[in-house]
């Protein structure tokens, strides 16, 4: 029970740093570093070790598969080129250059240096979450979200090949073939852990039962990763991109609403621990320093390079890039021709038969996600201002800090290194972090909320509507227990609207009422259907189609609890 006040003085100041940092106008992740700092100055203040173990195991997989739950898969898919190349090519370019600078600046070897590199190389996931907070595109969000949880496996494959190099050669084909391991391996246990979470959990009637089978989930998906020398993180945030393509599927409004709000509660948790303890344990990394090499002056200075040329090697190769995606959304006239040429082909197509048709279905599909794709581009460019924010917003955190203290206890200079990695974790959040409010004020790249006559959302509401049309006009539209519907409710609905009906049924026997809230659900299964066909064509933004979706769980849990369609008219 020693650690007990401890632990109990973390979550209030984590609580405390939450609520005070709008306030202040400090980002929550740089109030908490502050605090650990201080907390470990205190008289008394136990000495901290937290075995980097720990965090790579214990504390990012379940970030990085709640991360990934949330994350619009839609928005995901369009942008996994751009995603995909600052995951990996970006990391290997920052592990190299950097990995030739420590060589130099240290006199360790290279294969030491590109080890090093490769810690301070990815962005981080929770030091990305400021940036969702200043209001920038979704887009850009989607990017930055996106290269946060995936650059991990490429630094933590790269890690370890860098530390093997020490003993024995190894080739730029050995170190490639791993990669590929790594992630294909774990993107296939990932998915099969993805679709397993859901089956279990859409077996489960309580949301309790259900909530507590995905705090599991991310563990069940990195664990057999790990033993199989596959990238653990990497089937942890595939586990969390298919459960949160299939929740509104598969699980209840309850089980998801359960679900997210305790998710919340570990997030904040979780990261608010990550800052903490970078903030303390800056004390000791400070003192180990000092005994090893006599000073800890040399972190401060090569930290500080650090940042610098992973700034300069991140714009460099972010430049390029957002040409290429400006390039892309500027072709958008010829690509609509080509879809208008392929749908005109369809459409002259006389033939006939099922396998004609499903063909026929396929690519309409294509042509229907083709063109929505086509107008997110354009709709939400990413511009040089956006890939300003896109370099300045790649902070390093928590990832950082763990991986180097994953270094063999015979890393020459190792408390030099280990130090070198704090400073350019708590440096960049300091520096990008604290100015990244102003970069995007100054650029004006903060995005307005949708007005409630957005065109947008008529356009939803409208395919609501006809979803529930078509349902109620179904001749075969029958009860459960196979019996029809009364005829006046099915008009009320079509005509007026379900509050309308509700208010009808309030005065009719208790058979109507029970029709009303069977019919009510039925209703709502038909509206999400729509809505999820909706998102698999991408016919409407990320941000439209979660808000549509709240609103029918939210009338589903009402309607469930009046009673729901627990009796029949022969009850």
């Amino acid at each position: 029970m020693e650690g007990a006040p401890v632990l109990v003085v973390a979550v209030i100041g984590i609580v405390a740093a939450t609520r005070l940092a709008p306030k202040v106008g400090i980002a929550g992740p740089l109030l908490l570093v502050v605090l650990g700092v201080l907390a470990s100055f205190v008289p008394g203040a136990p000495t901290l070790h937290v075995e980097p173990e720990l965090i790579l195991a214990g504390v990012l997989p379940p970030l990085l598969y709640s991360s990934a739950v949330s994350m619009p898969g839609m928005d995901f898919r369009r942008d996994f080129g751009a995603i995909g190349g600052l995951s990996v090519v970006l990391v290997v370019l920052s592990a190299v250059v950097l990995g030739w600078f420590f060589a130099w600046a240290l006199d360790i070897r290279v294969a030491w240096g590109i080890a090093l590199g490769a810690v301070v190389s990815p962005t981080d996931a929770v030091a990305t979450s400021i940036t969702k907070r200043l209001g920038v595109s979704s887009r850009l969000v989607t990017v930055l979200e996106g290269e946060s949880l995936l650059n991990d496996a490429s630094a933590l494959v790269l890690l370890r090949s860098a530390i093997a190099a020490t003993a024995v050669t190894v080739s730029l084909w050995s170190v490639l073939g791993q990669f590929v391991y790594a992630v294909v391996v774990a993107a296939v246990i990932g998915a099969v852990v993805g679709v397993l979470n859901l089956r279990v959990r859409s077996a489960l009637p309580d949301a309790a039962a259900s909530t507590a089978v995905s705090f599991v989930a991310p563990f069940v998906a990195f664990l057999p990763a790990e033993r199989l020398q596959a990238s653990g993180l990497v089937a942890a945030v595939v586990a969390g991109l298919v459960t949160g393509q299939g929740a509104p599927r598969f699980l209840r409004p309850q089980d998801r609403l359960a679900e997210e709000s305790n998710w919340r509660t570990i997030e904040l948790l979780l990261e608010g621990a990550v800052f903490l303890v970078m903030g303390y344990e800056l004390q000791q990394l400070v003192a180990a320093a000092r005994d090893d090499d006599g000073t800890a002056l040399p972190a401060v200075g090569l930290g500080i390079a650090a940042i610098a040329l992973t700034l300069a090697v991140r714009a460099l190769y972010v430049s390029p890039l957002v040409w290429w995606l400006s390039k892309q959304a500027a072709a958008s006239d010829r690509m609509k021709a080509r879809y208008a040429q392929v749908t005109q082909t369809l459409a002259d197509d006389e033939s006939e038969g099922p396998r004609i048709e499903r063909r026929r279905a396929r690519w309409t599909q294509r042509v229907t996600r083709g063109l929505a794709d086509i107008d997110y581009l354009v709709a939400k460019p990413l511009g040089a201002r956006e890939g300003t924010v896109l370099v300045w917003a790649g902070m390093r955190g928590a990832v950082t800090l763990a991986a180097a203290q994953t270094l063999p206890e015979d890393t020459p200079r190792r408390s030099l290194l280990i130090l070198i990695a704090f400073v350019v974790a708590a440096g960049s959040l300091l520096l990008q972090g604290g100015t990244l409010p102003w970069v995007v004020r100054t650029l004006g790249v903060g995005s307005s909320g949708a007005s409630d006559d957005d065109p947008e959302r008529a356009e939803l509401l409208q395919t609501l509507s006809q979803a529930a049309v078509g349902l109620l006009d179904d001749p075969t539209l029958v009860r459960r227990d196979g019996s029809r519907y009364d005829q006046r409710l099915l008009d009320g609905m079509k005509s007026v609207s379900l509050r309308r009906a509700a208010d009808f049924a309030a005065d009719e026997p208790r058979s109507i009422t029970d029709q009303l809230l069977e019919l009510q659900l039925a209703v709502i299964d038909a509206q999400r259907e729509a809505l999820l066909q909706a998102r698999s064509d991408g016919t409407f933004s990320s941000a439209a189609l979660s808000s549509a979706l709240a609103i029918l769980d939210a009338d589903q849990i009402s309607a469930e609890l009046k009673g729901g369609p627990t009796t029949t008219s022969e009850d």
